[in-house]
């Protein structure tokens, strides 16, 4: 959340599903695939944050399919999952962590892995970013943008399915949380398919994991996502407040109109 959106590239298909949480470094982990497999990395945040509104509509009937759990529902949940990630070679953050066992139906050559961070950290930094999004005001605020003003009922339906796979939780998600999904992961995804790669190892393990030469003279990518997530909430709060103000100064400059006509 806070990059800039990727654009499908016609032909490629999902090679990676990244089943790493968000803030286990999954920016940093999306620059790695997109330089060692050529090819856009569809990660979620970003996509949803930064990209064009129908990215985060379209992942409204995808999770209101997934509560339903009938097989006609299942086949055109899949579809449209599906449909959402043509043209990207992986998925990564949130929701595509929580679609694990559906995307390995829809892509079955394709390696999970999970990026990983010390569970007291992660906690720590989930806490931060669920203050920041959590803003009473945020719904009111964002009304006025076409993809933004669904932000808050799709986060609704996002934290049902955390609630639906990692159990109630008082208050924020923790490290509880962060426990759960790595037990889930290991309960859904065949050993042999699944591997657990922290950022801060470099190339070197996520390489050998894919089976590939790491690349020469290419640092492995550093990505700041607490501040990138901060600066893309002031960019959409900007907006909305700016959008306002031109609403209410439209409206009034047509009141004012109306009486000088009358």
């Amino acid at each position: 959340m806070g990059h800039t959106a990727s654009k499908p590239q016609p032909g490629s298909s999902i090679q990676i599903i990244g089943a790493g949480l968000p803030r286990t470094g999954t920016s940093s982990f999306s620059q790695a695939i997109e330089i060692l497999l050529n090819g856009p990395v569809y990660h979620c945040g970003t996509q949803i944050s930064r990209g064009p509104p129908t990215e985060i509509k379209s992942w409204m009937p995808i999770l209101r399919r997934w509560f339903k759990k009938d097989a006609e529902s299942h086949s055109s949940m899949l579809s449209l999952l599906h449909s959402r990630l043509a043209g990207y070679v992986a998925i990564t953050d949130s929701p595509g962590c929580e679609f694990v066992p559906e995307l390995m139906e829809l892509y079955p050559d394709a390696k999970v892995i999970c990026t990983t961070r010390d569970p007291v950290s992660w906690e720590t930094s989930m806490y931060h970013v669920q203050t920041l999004t959590g803003v009473w005001f945020a719904r009111a605020v964002l009304l006025p943008l076409e993809g933004m003003r669904h932000f808050i009922p799709y986060g609704y339906l996002l934290a049902a399915q955390w609630e639906s796979i990692y159990g109630r939780v008082m208050g924020m998600h923790g490290r509880e949380t962060y426990a759960r999904h790595i037990e889930w992961l290991k309960e859904v995804v065949p050993e042999d398919r699944l591997v657990f790669f922290d950022v801060k190892d470099g190339w070197g393990p996520l390489c050998e994991a894919l089976g590939l030469d790491p690349p020469v003279d290419v640092p492995f990518p550093r990505v700041n996502d607490s501040e990138a997530i901060e600066r893309t909430i002031q960019y959409h709060l900007r907006r909305g407040l700016t959008r306002w103000a031109f609403l209410f100064a439209f409206v009034g400059a047509g009141v004012a109109a109306f009486r000088m006509w009358k």
